[in-house]
């Protein structure tokens, strides 16, 4: 089969479009013959040597939908054929609140959904979400019920509360918008990139600031007018959570999700006790919280936003795209 391989890290041409054996099936595992994958920044973090544990060579990628071509011996409710979305959380274990120690994502150290066909545990798959293509289904599973599981289980955003999504336009910002959307809370947002928050404004957001401004938080001030921000949703770390202690009302929440601003250097550690804040970290989602994400996008017939496709063997150009910051949804790869 082909597929795109690591084999040393460095820049975007490091990953090439190979010849590969196709995976061995285990007696609980199918093989998904891949439509459509879909890039998140881990990729990128695994690919510059910015991600714990790396082992190489490696096919990347977390997502992906596609068919079922073959099933494991002990496997007899999955029929071969099926259109399948894939759940890249491996081995959460029995604690809905934290994920074992043994856990860990598809695409790292277990091979990827960069590539024709990917062997999964047959307890990680679920049907494709009817009324999406593969490409749309295909963006959903990685950054969504990351979103799923900051929005709704750790915040438990409530109608009409306003929630600051930071780093709007990547793809779990977007998706963490869309939710706290869809449960009826109000949305303000943070971005580098004027045209991405005024995309977010005619998707039905309040209104954004761009954080590169040094008096971004006096003019997110000035938007809310008074009204009280209830929740901030951050995956960018950095400076940007330094700001949400002085930023959020008291007795408010905070689910921390990423970091892709980098460390967060100083915590105003009085804000958060006499605040009576409540600060939150949040990874991946329960096998329980991956169905509730699906069952909620089908209910409201929400679809995911794709940002751009590429072929497979384009994959290089797709991460330059998402290491430039360009993207305003999910990147997402075709498979022939």
């Amino acid at each position: 089969m082909q597929a795109i391989v690591l084999r040393e890290l460095g820049e975007p041409k490091k990953l090439r479009l190979e010849e590969v054996p196709e995976p061995i099936l285990g007696p609980l595992e199918v093989v998904v013959r891949l439509k459509a994958a879909a890039l998140n920044h881990r990729d990128l973090w695994i690919r510059q040597g910015l991600y714990a544990n790396i082992q190489l060579p490696i096919i990347l990628g977390s997502d992906g939908s596609g068919e079922v071509v073959a099933v494991g011996s002990e496997i007899s409710t999955i029929p071969v054929g099926q259109s399948v979305i894939i759940n890249p959380c491996l081995d959460w274990g029995p604690d809905p609140r934290v994920h074992q120690p043994k856990m860990r994502i598809l695409g790292m150290p277990n091979n990827g959904t960069y590539a024709q066909l990917v062997a999964v545990p047959a307890a990680n798959i679920r049907p494709k979400p009817q009324g999406l293509s593969f490409e749309e289904a295909a963006a959903l599973p990685l950054a969504a019920m990351t979103a799923y599981r900051a929005v709704v289980t750790k915040a438990k955003v409530q109608p009409g509360e306003i929630v600051l999504v930071n780093g709007i336009g990547g793809g779990v910002a977007v998706f963490a918008m869309q939710l706290a959307q869809a449960v009826g809370a109000q949305i303000v947002v943070t971005s580098g990139s004027d045209a991405k928050i005024h995309r977010a404004c005619r998707m039905g957001v309040l209104g954004g600031v761009n954080y590169h401004d040094s008096e971004w938080n006096q003019q997110l001030h000035r938007l809310l007018d008074g009204r009280p921000l209830a929740v901030i949703l951050d995956g960018t770390g950095g400076n940007m959570l330094e700001k949400a202690l002085e930023m959020i009302a008291p007795a408010g929440r905070i689910v921390s999700y990423g970091a892709t601003l980098g460390a967060t250097k100083q915590i105003e550690v009085r804000r958060i006790f006499w605040k009576q804040l409540t600060i939150m970290g949040s990874t991946m989602a329960t096998p329980h919280e991956f169905d509730a994400f699906l069952q909620l996008y089908s209910e409201q017939q929400l679809r995911p936003l794709i940002d751009q496709v590429f072929p497979l063997e384009e994959a290089s150009l797709a991460h330059q795209r998402m290491e430039k910051s360009e993207q305003f949804g999910k990147i997402v790869l075709t498979i022939s």
